[in-house]
């Protein structure tokens, strides 16, 4: 389906002239090594279910939801158009999965993290070789009925990102509600459409719970203990989880029944980012607290941040903050060693520290492949118009 926005196709040549000079992005060598050492790395659910999105959106984008080839996924996929490093993941998870647990990796202390992995799952299933396995399928459902139906929730309905308390991150969405948008795209019909409004629905109840005035999201509320800090990955994560819904909502055969839905969705992500860039370093970086000034520059949010940026420009025919990007963009680069290592980053594990020099983000090395891969998306986009 064409986007409800004004498609690429629409726009002029025109709009070249407003646009920034285009940064350069990374080249092909650096790329692998940051590819190579996220793949190596990545262990804990969130970082494999963050990293085989990366590494579909950059290898293989027409997969991707970003694409209106994604639904449905071609049922037959050999290399080099088989998503050999997504569908390696699917593969282990669901091999290594106990049978008596719902979630994609059990014993999880986070309710969403393991559904993160969950579009792997359904890409696994669809393009199998082998139509009597079911082991994909059943994985991919399992999932869904815990997020759905024994996670607890809060009030007003939101799925806990916790497993043992009703406790609400902003990390959650870009963990689940993909997946369950994802689920819904693939599956149709009426109930596919619930499961859209769902993915919607709870994007919906978490801005309700943690934006604030400025429009930044505070990172974690209710349960045992609060962040009220304006987290910059946090924000990240829900900008592009929030993207990845408004893309599956786009490119779905029933897209049209969810204008509203995408409207507001497309809203939300710019309130982030809008507020997010008026506090960008002078160098194009971001403060690990948003607006805080006695924060560190985090290099894993500022490249997540401008990922989203250069995928909103592409989806709403609106460059106005291609300059952030692009200043952010300089940044990262700066920040990636000769090893392919992304420097001066946040421990992802204690929020508000920077990791040691000696250590490494698997989830910032996953944050630069999704920049990259939105940076060639903006890139094409751009050249269409020249």
């Amino acid at each position: 389906m064409a986007p409800w926005f004004l498609g690429s196709a629409a726009i002029s040549a025109a709009l070249a002239a407003f646009v920034p000079d285009l940064e350069q992005g990374f080249n092909q060598t650096s790329i692998s090594k940051v590819r190579s050492n996220l793949l190596e790395i990545a262990s804990a659910s969130w970082e494999l279910g963050t990293a085989a999105e990366a590494t579909l959106e950059l290898s293989w984008p027409s997969l991707s939801v970003f694409n209106s080839t994604a639904f449905p996924p071609p049922a037959r996929l050999t290399p080099p158009a088989a998503p050999t490093d997504v569908l390696a993941i699917a593969n282990k998870t669901v091999s290594a999965k106990p049978a008596n647990s719902l979630a994609l990796i059990s014993n999880q202390s986070s309710a969403a993290d393991p559904a993160s992995i969950g579009v792997a799952v359904l890409l696994a299933n669809w393009t199998r070789t082998n139509l009597s396995n079911h082991d994909y399928a059943n994985a991919a459902s399992g999932q869904l009925t815990y997020l759905l139906d024994d996670v607890p929730r809060s009030a007003e309905g939101a799925i806990s990102h916790r497993a043992d308390e009703v406790q609400l991150w902003a990390d959650f969405v870009y963990m689940a509600p993909p997946f369950i948008a994802y689920y819904g795209a693939l599956q149709g019909g009426v109930q596919g459409d619930t499961y859209l409004q769902t993915a919607y629905d709870q994007c919906r109840l978490y801005r309700d719970a943690l934006r604030d005035e400025s429009g930044l999201w505070r990172h974690i509320t209710l349960g045992s203990f609060n962040d009220t800090t304006h987290w910059a990955t946090g924000n990240g994560w829900a900008a592009a989880g929030m993207l990845r819904v408004l893309s599956t909502l786009n490119h779905t055969t029933h897209g049209r029944q969810f204008l509203g839905q995408q409207a507001n969705l497309a809203q939300w992500i710019n309130e982030i980012l809008v507020a997010s860039w008026e506090h960008q370093a002078a160098d194009g970086a971001l403060l690990n607290v948003i607006d805080d000034l006695t924060s560190f520059r985090d290099m894993s949010a500022t490249a997540l941040l401008a990922s989203v940026t250069y995928r909103m420009a592409v989806f709403q025919n609106n460059t106005s903050l291609i300059g952030s990007a692009n200043q952010a963009l300089q940044i990262v680069k700066e920040n990636v060693d000769a090893d392919g290592w992304l420097q001066n980053v946040v421990d992802p594990i204690t929020f508000h520290q920077p990791l040691l020099t000696s250590e490494h983000s698997p989830e910032g090395q996953a944050f630069v492949i999704l920049l990259q891969a939105a940076w060639q998306a903006f890139s094409d986009f751009i050249a269409k118009t020249l």
